[in-house]
């Protein structure tokens, strides 16, 4: 990433010198810094070595840069609470002075595509250290045995990832000739061309002008004009799923392009495997890859677009029905923009709100204007180049973890990490939301007044399990001794009423808010690429939050709302011990997979008594997991179990996996240390002298198949295996 080449072609005479450009393949690294303003997290790159100095890299700024932090090496760790201090000494120095810490987001390979896209048709100018750093983060992630992009990093090369990677390197400024791009476009041309992507990247294409829109099935605004008895409803549907069909339905609705220019004019002869004009779009509708046809379209989803390509499109599409629709979208891609101030639920629908607002208002609009400077807050940098992160960050996730691991591993008293723990209370009550959204009914939002959302404040999205495990982390700390008490009685108690509204009729939690519709939507699921994505679901990891986070409410508050909160958990318990498998595991939706589940779970039922000595239902989760355990002591488990629902073993045990192992076996009170000890030992193996551990596979997943990066597991989880580890079975010596 950071070797500088100055690439000249041609005849070395002054003149013809002049007239070519020195082409930058790289930043130079010294000059990127993170701000964190309030937990909102953007990437500089300083121009002057005036900035430079008045700015100086933190040791955070060089360890995300992949650079040499200049933090000491430390005394090998011989004993858990040894290992604990080393990885603590590491982990404090990258917290963020907010308080919280920064990660890369990554692992989806589909969303820098729809940022370049919209930033080129938007006219918005890129910054030549983006651009840079985009390529070269895109090249680092093209499969080295085939030349294409799959959905996620780790996932097989595809027709999405590959046209639209492909795609978003031209308009970044790279030849068609390049060696690398014949490859991938070689692999591209093998799949079938762009024709045979699915429906975002056939969205995407046609926004741009490479595809016609005859290519997209249908889309239709008119949808959100339903009356909210209608079973489907869009306000019935996933929260995601929602705020990306609103905005697109709009720019679909209007059928609007980029006008053709020599670049666009280019892409269209280079992503299809004929001639564009002898193309029928229409007739590609429903042509797909077989690799990118994760959940295929149903009959019944055929059936309606079919109708509404050759029915109601030509003839009872009304221009009356049409404004009407495109105006109450319109109105709620408002309200969107307004209730995040333009951070939007995500960096899909972000960049789709910002071209709407292009299309409607225009270049020079304030909410233009917002959009442009708020698509930073989704762009990480790192030694591989830059990315998209999956939403705009883990803020609010991470730092409550890392409250609890501390608190667990029995050292938030000790005084060295007490200056750590308090930035991270601070930030935790600054994030904290205190207010319900502007015209919530009428935007279908979720109360939020007493939440905590996946990242930011701004962002400001009610999550079940991140309201749960902030709370939780308040709690720990404000009740030991000399932490200050920043969140008063009312503020927890707005939070737990939070919880109280997040459960389902199953007894479960989803994760935005309750389930408002039927899983027969998934007929109308027309992503292709994605499972499980139209309604909310029940999911095990976050009704075991809950039930966590309120029983440890209860010790310290025992009167508020205990009937309720009596009820709330007795279902909630219920459905926790029906989602359990007969072979006694759980499977995770949010990590990966039955090990991430394994270990909310037993950890939920412990926290009411529930353990292996007395419960033969922890004895089977524990059995589960102990079958899993590898010959070095650790545990993996591959992403793919995620797709089939089947347990897929990793080739390589993971210190992630294998500390969530730990944890579960010992929430569950397993009474053999043994199995424990043993991948402790290789954890602490596998620690740096410097107190870090390296990163691994990847570590989360959402919608089945795609998955995504949680770096800052590798530190959080092993140090709180080890400190329950020390507190459970003695601090002695396992290296």
């Amino acid at each position: 990433m950071y070797r500088l080449v100055v690439a000249w072609t041609g005849p070395s005479n002054h003149k013809q010198q002049q007239q070519q450009q020195q082409q930058q393949t790289s930043t130079e690294p010294c000059r990127w810094r993170l701000l964190d303003e309030h937990g909102r997290q953007t990437w500089h790159y300083l121009q002057t070595d005036e900035e430079t100095r008045s700015w100086p890299q933190s040791a955070a700024d060089k360890y995300h840069l992949g650079l040499a932090t200049g933090l000491p090496d430390l005394p090998p760790a011989k004993t858990p609470l040894a290992s604990v201090d080393n990885a603590l000494s590491f982990f404090s120095q990258l917290q963020l002075p907010p308080g919280n810490w920064g990660c890369e987001y990554g692992g989806p390979m589909f969303l820098l595509p729809g940022l370049i896209v919209t930033w080129y048709v938007t006219e918005t100018p890129i910054p030549e250290a983006y651009r840079i750093e985009i390529k070269n983060y895109l090249f680092a992630r093209q499969n080295p045995q085939d030349g294409g992009w799959g959905l996620h990093i780790e996932a097989e090369s595809s027709v999405f990832g590959t046209a639209m990677n492909y795609t978003a390197l031209r308009l970044l400024g790279a030849a068609a000739e390049e060696p690398r791009m014949i490859r991938a476009r070689g692999l591209l041309h093998e799949m079938g061309g762009a024709v045979n992507g699915p429906h975002w990247a056939k969205f995407w294409l046609s926004v741009l002008g490479v595809c016609k829109w005859d290519v997209v099935n249908p889309v239709p605004p008119e949808l959100w004009l339903l009356p909210d008895w209608v079973p489907i409803a869009p306000w019935r549907w996933w929260i995601h799923m929602r705020q990306v069909f609103l905005p697109m339905s709009f720019v679909y609705s209007r059928r609007w392009s980029h006008p053709p220019d020599p670049l666009t004019s280019q892409l269209r002869q280079e992503l299809f495997t004929q001639p564009f004009d002898s193309i029928d779009f229409l007739s590609h509708r429903n042509s797909i890859s077989p690799r990118d046809n994760f959940h295929p379209k149903t009959w019944f989803l055929n059936t309606i677009n079919w109708t509404l390509v050759n029915i109601w499109n030509p003839y009872l599409r009304t221009s009356s029905l049409v404004d009407r629709a495109e105006a109450w979208t319109w109105n709620l891609i408002q309200r969107e923009d307004e209730n995040t101030d333009y951070a939007n639920l995500g960096p899909v629908n972000g960049p789709m709100n910002f071209l709407a607002c292009y299309i409607q208002e225009g270049s020079n609009s304030y909410s233009v204007r917002r959009h442009r400077e708020r698509m930073d807050d989704f762009l990480w940098v790192k030694a591989e180049g830059m990315l998209m992160n999956g939403t705009n960050g883990v803020q609010n996730w991470d730092t409550s973890f890392l409250i609890q691991a501390v608190v667990e591993a029995g050292l938030a008293q000790e005084y060295k990490w007490r200056p750590m723990l308090i930035k991270a209370l601070e930030y935790l009550e600054d994030s904290q939301i205190r207010e319900d959204c502007r015209d919530q009914e009428v935007s279908y939002r979720h109360p939020r007044k007493g939440a905590w959302a996946f990242s930011t404040k701004d962002q400001g999205y009610t999550v079940s399990d991140c309201t749960a495990e902030g709370v939780k982390a308040v709690m720990m700390l404000q009740n030991i001794s000399g932490f200050p008490r920043m969140l008063s009685e009312e503020r927890i108690h707005d939070a737990i009423d939070i919880l109280l509204t997040m459960q389902n009729a199953s007894g479960g939690c989803s994760s935005y808010e309750p389930t408002r519709g039927s899983e027969y939507m998934e007929y109308l699921n027309a992503a292709e690429v994605f499972g499980r994505i139209m309604v909310e679901y029940d999911y095990p990891e976050c009704t075991t939050a809950c039930v966590t986070a309120l029983s440890l409410f209860t010790q310290h508050y025992p009167n508020y709302r205990k009937d309720d909160i009596a009820v709330f958990k007795g279902r909630a318990l219920a459905y926790i011990r029906k989602a359990q498998r007969a072979d006694g595991s759980w499977y995770g939706s949010w990590g990966i997979c039955f090990t991430y589940a394994g270990m909310f779970a037993l950890e939920s039922l412990a926290s009411v008594g529930e353990i292996y000595s007395n419960s033969e239902r922890v004895r089977r989760g524990c059995q589960f997991l102990l079958d899993k355990q590898m010959d070095d002591g650790g545990w993996g488990e591959n992403y793919r179990s995620c797709e089939t629902g089947v347990y897929s073993q990793h080739e390589n045990s993971q210190v992630v996996q294998t500390a969530w192992a730990c944890i579960a076996l010992m929430e569950a009170e397993y009474p053999d240390k043994g199995p424990i000890e043993k991948a402790l030992t290789m954890i602490m193996k596998r620690q740096q002298v410097n107190g870090e551990w390296l990163q691994e596979a990847i570590e989360g997943v959402f919608n089945k198949s795609c998955m995504i990066s949680y770096p800052n597991y590798k530190f959080i989880f092993p140090i709180k295996a080890l400190g329950m580890f020390a507190k459970r079975f003695g601090n002695d010596r396992l290296l």
